[in-house]
């Protein structure tokens, strides 16, 4: 049974790790032994072990955009890296950006094969950095990551970065009639017409948007509700400021204070989307977007920005709709059309089901990534 090792800096429960956790569970249904090294423990450490897995914590520190491949390779935590390797056997290692400087050399030292997928189109590589990302296996979380990653011109070839979407577990997220739960938690009437949004806070994900967008919403619909999940998952005190700004924002708005409620990070976010009649994704730029993935899934319609990742995974106008970065007035109105047609929400809902359980699902996904892995197996 091949034995990979997972890396991951972060150690909180955001989207990625998400993900992480449900290739895991696919991956061990086609028989590969799944590990992670993680810097501390945490969230992501903690469900991961209650999946019966091995979990290896090893300090220390995650690199930066900035890295010098050649000076984080002789850190004393490669050696470290590299005794791991060995004494579990590792048969391919799987990395995140921030560990790789450190696991990559360690991998070399120990013979053992070394991939990564690049998640966040800001990691363009720095000139002095190219020929060590040319040297390294990799594959894109959506197009418009890798072409970020790859820059304007490209310093390698595209075609040697394959697109490998991650997937949406449909036995998680399928359409549901216990929304009526969370709207009783809510004080929310079972009438009542809901959009949703579900981000950690951090300016790139639109929240100031999605106020915006609600205020004109409610000028025509005033009895709407709105809830928004999620929290400054990662700490980062720039977020931290943007989420204090928000929430007094939302505070101080006579229109939002009693129709806008921010819910916090919940476990249970597919009741979220239950409890929905419309999702809405406000962001400036997603490199991909998982949310709008879990809400079609869901049998939710999505009003999305279009840049980045919702191009490829939404059908403008069939499972949703598109509009640019920004535009609360167009947001607004496409919400608006979805409120007022319900036959057009319900149609759309169902459409978005059906795309995203075929195209997008957890078991589509795990099985281009085992044929990534064999792959690289093979030639190991």
């Amino acid at each position: 049974m091949p034995r990979i090792l997972f890396t991951s800096w972060y150690t909180g429960m955001g989207g990625g790790e998400t993900d992480l956790l449900t290739l895991a569970e696919a991956l061990e249904a086609s028989d590969f032994e799944c590990q992670l090294l993680l810097p501390r423990d945490g969230q992501l450490g903690q469900r991961w072990r209650q999946a019966g897995r091995r979990t290896h914590f090893i300090r220390y520190r995650g690199a930066t955009t900035w890295f010098l491949p050649a000076i984080w390779a002789r850190l004393g935590v490669v050696s470290r890296f590299v005794d791991l390797l060995k004494r579990e056997r590792i048969d391919l290692v799987h990395a995140d950006y921030h560990t790789l400087p450190m696991i990559a050399p360690a991998a070399r030292r120990a013979r053992v094969p070394l991939c990564w997928t690049v998640l966040g189109w800001w990691f363009r590589p720095k000139p002095w950095q190219r020929a060590f990302f040319r040297g390294l296996p990799t594959a894109a979380r959506s197009k418009a990551i890798r072409a970020g990653f790859l820059g304007d011109p490209p310093f390698m070839p595209a075609d040697q970065l394959p697109v490998i979407y991650t997937g949406v577990d449909t036995r998680r997220f399928h359409p549901r009639q216990d929304g009526a739960a969370l709207r009783r938690e809510l004080g929310l009437s079972q009438d009542a017409l809901v959009v949703a949004m579900a981000a950690r806070f951090q300016r790139v994900k639109g929240h100031h948007t999605f106020q915006a967008m609600a205020e004109q919403v409610l000028a025509e619909s005033p009895q709407t509700q709105f809830i928004i999940a999620g929290a400054d998952v990662f700490g980062v005190a720039a977020d931290q400021r943007y989420r204090e700004e928000i929430l007094e924002r939302a505070k101080s708005s006579a229109i939002l204070r009693d129709r806008l409620r921010y819910i916090g990070f919940r476990d249970d976010v597919e009741a979220v989307y239950a409890a929905a009649d419309v999702f809405v994704c406000p962001s400036d730029f997603e490199s991909y977007g998982k949310a709008n993935l879990e809400a079609m899934a869901c049998g939710k319609p999505v009003v999305s920005s279009r840049r980045g990742g919702p191009s490829e995974t939404i059908l403008d106008g069939v499972t949703g709709f598109l509009v640019e970065s920004g535009d609360a007035d167009a947001m607004a109105a496409m919400v608006l059309r979805l409120l007022r047609e319900g036959d057009l929400r319900h149609q759309m809902g169902r459409a978005a089901t059906e795309h995203a359980s075929v195209r997008f699902s957890a078991g589509a996904s795990a099985a281009a990534q085992k044929r990534y892995f064999d792959n690289l197996l093979r030639l190991s």
